[in-house]
């Protein structure tokens, strides 16, 4: 009886979640009237925006992930290694940008960068630019940060960090040749959910006033019919693109450990 209902709750919420992506599949394929076809979807990669901000946001989560991995794994492992007794504090630091609404975080960020601050980053392009990637860190902070706490429980760093000193081993090359390559796994799966965060995120590119996947969206959404359904199928399907990726990473990783 209970795997009877176990199986009925997993049927039930994979019918919850697939029924609406399929009726909004089948929707972005009748602009043709009585047939389907891909017009919408033609539409969209025909679109120049599509491509500009799609463009756009890709750069913007590359630079994201490089200031997240940086940020974060020194952090890591320096609380792991050195400092456990902060650790809580640590957490409860990574979890805020899930508590605080990001339109908060972002007219923090415009009252404290503006034209007339000292450093008045929303004067120019470049700066806001800068100024969106430290705001897409931060909404990526819990999601990167406890894949690297992860991906260090595995790993022995202790032994690991007294081995490459007694070699002669600085802390840069430590962490660049040691700590890094041996949570690889956990940087890419962080990786991947920043860069799904990214294209989705839309508070801060509006508000922002800058060219990015998500008010592109919202703007697409807001002025055609079946092109955003069209829109958010290739979304959808990008983001468990990483997903995919991200567990053909793991399972070669799991791969190559067993063959060593």
């Amino acid at each position: 009886m209970t795997r009877f209902f176990a199986w009925g709750a997993f049927l039930f919420g994979c019918l919850y979640f697939l029924l609406p992506l399929v009726g909004m599949t089948e929707f972005s394929l009748k602009m043709r009237r009585g047939e389907y076809s891909f017009d919408a979807y033609r539409r969209v990669f025909e679109d120049q925006r599509f491509w500009d901000t799609f463009s756009y946001s890709l750069i913007l989560s590359a630079a994201t992930i490089v200031v997240g991995v940086l940020l974060v794994v020194p952090t890591a492992y320096w609380v792991r290694l050195k400092l456990p007794q902060a650790r809580p504090v640590i957490e409860f630091i990574t979890l805020l940008p899930l508590v605080i609404p990001a339109i908060v975080i972002v007219f923090g960020y415009i009252r404290l960068y503006n034209t007339s601050s000292f450093l008045p980053l929303t004067g120019s392009a470049f700066g806001t630019d800068i100024l969106l990637t430290m705001g897409y860190t931060t909404l990526a902070l819990p999601y990167m940060y406890r894949s690297v706490d992860t991906g260090l429980r595995t790993i022995d760093v202790t032994t690991l960090t007294e081995a490459a000193q007694s070699l002669g081993a600085g802390w840069f090359t430590i962490l660049a040749r040691i700590i890094l390559p041996n949570v690889m796994v956990a940087v890419l799966s962080g990786a991947f959910l920043t860069l799904a965060i990214v294209l989705g995120e839309f508070t801060m590119a509006a508000l922002l006033n800058r060219p990015a996947f998500g008010p592109f969206m919202q703007l697409l959404g807001a002025n055609r019919a079946y092109e955003p359904p069209a829109l958010a199928v290739i979304a959808f399907a990008i983001t468990w693109g990483c997903m995919g990726l991200m567990q053909l990473v793991t399972r070669f990783s799991k791969h190559e450990r067993a063959k060593a």
